[in-house]
């Protein structure tokens, strides 16, 4: 089992990273190991032990521009 760092709120290490999130589909809780603490139920970053917050947002606010570029060029393509 791998080792993370003590959880925010109850200060136990026993924490279980995860595997898929509803923000990151099966990418986003690898890049940022989020992690769930086994004691009370907590997630955070298991490599810092902070909460994975503004990284959550970043990483919405990265794939909102490449899905509107994409989406702006297929339109491009479609309509020349």
């Amino acid at each position: 089992m791998k080792q993370f760092a003590q959880c925010p709120k109850c200060r136990n290490a026993n924490a279980q990273q995860l595997s898929f999130t509803w923000w990151g589909g099966v990418i986003g809780p690898k890049l940022f190991t989020h992690v769930k603490c086994q004691t009370c139920g907590a997630k955070y970053n298991g490599k810092t032990g902070k909460n994975n917050t503004t990284n959550i947002i970043i990483y919405f606010a990265i794939v909102g521009i490449i899905v509107f570029v994409l989406s702006f060029v297929f339109m491009m393509i479609m309509y020349l």
